[in-house]
């Protein structure tokens, strides 16, 4: 056996030696030191060889790894030196363009996310954020929609079920509308922010539904303010954001924390006053809806111990995904998140 590993030696070193390239070195190394290499095969048969001669021969077969090892290291260090020299041989031709540099991009949720945030810290809006997971309170009771409202069924929830023993009281938000409540618990009027975070809802998802999609609400709480003030807010965004030639129309909807309660829609900009049925923004409509809005319910504001004779606010939400779609001219929300490169990098 110890005939076997010096033959074997002489052999791997002269192989190694006429390998004049990286492939034929990978290959030495899986045929004398790989799992099924010809040393590792002779290593393995010790245990079938009476105790003294395993004993010599595993340390003769041990010395001729590190010896085969150090070589290929050796030989690996030469061929890289080699490489670099004749690199550095070749004329170095100035005058050709460099190398293109590849830029990332920002995905398009984060750029209409920004756009949206920055329109309205211009006018003054602070943003904060709160928790994605939630308690029933915070997303449902305080918002004046208690276990057996009707209005829950507009969120197909996807509960937490924290100590296995069914009760249901923690959950991933459904909505931002549960920071209304946290920020007015923290903080006196005059407030002014806008939270903007990831939603998920149980949704079988298609062309216009996702089970998780990004949501900003705004509030804000003083003395005197009006249906009016939440308007010109909704009305300047809007125009911010689509163009300073854009019309608006408040429409009379239902939200449970909130009264009245209405949805916003602004002109659509490709059809310009001519709705065209073929049209890829608004259907054919002539108007897009963008969000839900109205002025904060009594309710809501004693929930937090605010004085409803003294103070009146207004609220509103919006789907950041339905913005961009909307924005952009995409018939599909699962667009952004199919991680398709050739979709996202024609935003920039």
């Amino acid at each position: 056996m110890l005939d076997e590993l010096r033959t074997l030696e002489e052999r791997a070193l002269t192989d190694l030696a006429a390998a004049r390239d990286e492939s034929a070195v990978e290959a030495w190394r899986v045929a004398y030191l790989g799992r099924k290499g010809r040393l590792t095969l002779i290593l393995r048969s010790l245990g079938n060889l009476p105790a003294e001669e395993r004993r010599q021969v595993g340390a003769a077969g041990n010395r001729l790894r590190e010896t085969l090892e150090a070589a290929l290291e050796e030989k690996r260090r030469a061929l890289q030196a080699a490489r670099l020299a004749a690199v550095a041989q070749r004329p170095l031709d100035v005058t050709l363009p460099g190398r293109p540099v590849p830029f990332g991009r920002l995905h398009p949720i984060t750029q209409t996310l920004r756009d949206i945030l920055g329109a309205f810290s211009a006018m003054g809006f602070e943003i904060v954020e709160g928790p994605e997971v939630e308690t029933d309170y915070y997303n449902f009771e305080a918002l004046r929609i208690p276990r057996d409202h009707p209005a829950r069924d507009l969120w197909d929830t996807l509960w937490v079920d924290l100590g296995g023993d069914g009760e249901r009281s923690i959950l991933l938000r459904t909505h931002t509308s549960p920071d209304q409540v946290r920020i007015m618990e923290r903080l006196q009027p005059p407030i002014r922010v806008v939270v903007p975070g990831k939603t998920y809802r149980h949704e079988a998802t298609d062309a216009t539904h996702e089970w998780m999609f990004h949501q900003v609400e705004g509030l804000a709480v003083d003395q005197g303010i009006t249906l009016a003030d939440l308007k010109g807010t909704l009305e300047e965004f809007a125009r911010r954001l689509f163009g300073q030639e854009r019309q608006v129309r408040l429409v009379q909807s239902y939200y449970p924390f909130v009264e009245p309660g209405v949805d916003l829609a602004v002109d659509c900009w490709i059809c310009r006053g001519n709705p065209d049925p073929e049209c890829r923004v608004c259907r054919g409509s002539g108007w897009l809806e963008l969000l839900g809005a109205g002025m904060v319910h009594p309710e809501v504001l004693r929930n937090v111990r605010y004085d409803t004779e003294r103070y009146t606010g207004f609220a509103f939400g919006m789907g950041v995904e339905r913005i961009a779609l909307a924005r952009y001219g995409i018939d599909d929300i699962r667009h952004f998140y199919a991680d398709d490169v050739r979709f996202l990098s024609q935003f920039r």
